[in-house]
């Protein structure tokens, strides 16, 4: 992992340089025609446009209303209203549109409680066939994660849920187990997080790990799907396991996604949208310095 990597990754939280940028005459502006390749919009209506643009061509999608690291449980509340206005305004089924957020955008450090209720809310608003994504968060949430999905799996919405599992993380293959037990659908991802402890190194271990969670998942007997941009990776795994689902960010290799469909590989793209855009967008650019 290269330095300049992990000093963006650090950059990607820092209020201030958001704050610097969007301040410089112009600043903004360059900032956001930089992002808009990867975010689909500041609002629901240009996310929901670009959804049923994917949606023609034949791609799945799961839609995130950007948030993290709320701490008040109020906000937490509108964000759980956002997400039930969000679900309302996808199209019918059987268009295939999921939903994904980050648990800590529901208030999970300070009241993890609360943020099982919340996110059993808006699961529980789904109709059939539908699933709600819970997003990766950095090693040392993961267990406050698995409790809550687990949680909210065992109140009868698992077929409504999904986790996302990092391959990186030590931890991952008992959390495959348990989220393969409760009947969880699982999104298998490297892990892009920068881990202090509990984590595999960045290149081949962890890649290892990846293959090895893939198998594990397929012999589980669990609905997965394998996101990532690493094609030797993605090539192996379809050899071996056959057509399993591939999920990719909106902007990454749209190619590919075009290339995979021809090949009857069902496929999903993450499409983000919402005000909070401007960390979101350094960390894909972190995450295209080795990722």
């Amino acid at each position: 992992m290269g330095v300049d990597r992990a000093v963006l990754f650090r950059l990607a939280t820092n209020e201030r340089l958001e704050r610097a940028t969007k301040a410089l005459p112009g600043g903004e502006t360059s900032a956001w025609r930089a992002a808009s390749r990867y975010v689909a919009g500041r609002g629901r209506d240009e996310a929901l446009n670009t959804a049923a643009g994917l949606l023609e061509r034949g791609h799945a999608v799961s839609m995130d209303l950007f948030g993290e690291l709320v701490h008040d449980p109020e906000v937490a509340a509108r964000v759980v209203e956002d997400y039930l206005s969000l679900a309302a305004a996808l199209p019918a089924p059987p268009t295939n549109a999921w939903l994904s957020l980050d648990l800590t955008h529901l208030s999970l450090d300070t009241d993890p409680a609360g943020a099982a209720d919340r996110l059993a809310a808006v699961t529980r608003d789904l109709p059939p066939g539908r699933r709600l994504q819970v997003g990766a968060e950095n090693g040392a949430r993961a267990d406050a994660v698995l409790a809550c999905v687990l949680d909210v799996a065992g109140r009868g919405l698992a077929d409504r849920l999904g986790a996302t599992v990092q391959a990186n993380l030590v931890r991952s293959p008992a959390d495959v187990d348990a989220l393969t037990g409760a009947g969880v659908h699982v999104r298998l991802v490297k892990g892009a997080y920068l881990e202090r402890s509990g984590a595999h190194p960045y290149g081949e271990a962890t890649d290892v790990a990846y293959l090895r969670l893939a198998f594990r998942l397929s012999e589980g007997g669990t609905t997965w799907a394998m996101a990532t941009h690493d094609g030797r990776l993605r090539e192996a795994l379809l050899l071996a396991l056959g057509p399993v689902p591939v999920e990719q960010l909106l902007g990454v290799r749209p190619e590919v996604l075009d290339q995979l469909r021809e090949r009857e590989v069902p496929t999903r793209v993450y499409v983000p949208y919402g005000p909070d855009w401007f960390r979101y967008w350094l960390r894909r650019v972190a995450e295209s310095r080795g990722a």
